[in-house]
């Protein structure tokens, strides 16, 4: 009988041990699916917040080819030279013929081909946000949230608008390229398709890259659109 009730007490000792055993397993894999859960929410939180910045550099940057502020209006200069465009080497020229001269200013700039956030069309490396080196030289030339435009940036909003320090934040830079309509080459890769007649005065569309780093390291937002500037007929 007492070895019956040794071996008996030896089994649920040995049970035990298993259930315990099972039991740290399974806490080990809810925290670490938890810690995964926490990782992945956080990811696409900051993703979203990225991509909401690289958003709202694209309007701003609409505003600034446009001569707007974010309302619809006429921009106002301010004290800062730079908003409206007041002062500084490049503008958005009104006349064809002010073309060859703007695109030679920008071509002779150190670097990129671009100042303040105006550039020539790219001709090399397209995807220059892959490439730290010339993503830094691109950078010196971008442009802020509202830097141009005095859109302004509240209290509570994006915190990747607001960010300034090198490598950090958002960035707007606006290609000028002559616009072609018997090509059509900028509207469609299709060479049967008619030419979209757009009523351009000058005949340039703008390209507009906005890329947006998010708060945490290795989250990259990188948006284009293009905007045609077309005149309402009389």
């Amino acid at each position: 009988m007492t070895f019956a009730r040794q071996r008996q007490r030896g089994v649920s000792l040995l049970i035990v041990i298993v259930v315990v055993l099972l039991t740290m397993l399974m806490t080990v894999w809810a925290s670490k699916t938890a810690l995964l859960n926490e990782l992945i929410v956080g990811n696409d939180a900051d993703y979203q917040r990225a991509f909401e910045a690289a958003q709202a550099m694209l309007q701003d940057a609409e505003q600034d080819i446009l001569g707007q502020n974010i309302d619809g209006s006429t921009c106002v200069p301010t004290s800062d030279a730079k908003v409206c465009r007041t002062a500084g080497n490049v503008w958005f020229i009104g006349e064809e013929k002010d073309f060859v001269a703007l695109l030679a200013t920008l071509e002779a700039a150190p670097n990129v081909p671009c100042l303040d956030a105006i550039c020539a069309k790219r001709t090399g490396k397209q995807d220059f946000w892959n490439d730290k080196e010339l993503l830094v030289k691109m950078r010196a030339q971008g442009a802020r949230y509202g830097m141009y435009t005095g859109a302004q940036k509240g209290s509570y909003s994006n915190p990747i608008l607001q960010a300034t320090a090198d490598g950090a934040g958002a960035w707007y830079w606006i290609e000028v390229m002559p616009y072609a309509s018997s090509a059509g080459a900028l509207i469609t890769n299709n060479p049967r398709a008619e030419p979209l007649m757009l009523n351009l005065k000058p005949a340039l569309v703008y390209r507009i890259t906005a890329i947006a780093q998010g708060l945490k390291s290795g989250t990259q937002v990188v948006l284009q659109s293009t905007l045609a500037r077309q005149k309402i007929k009389d």
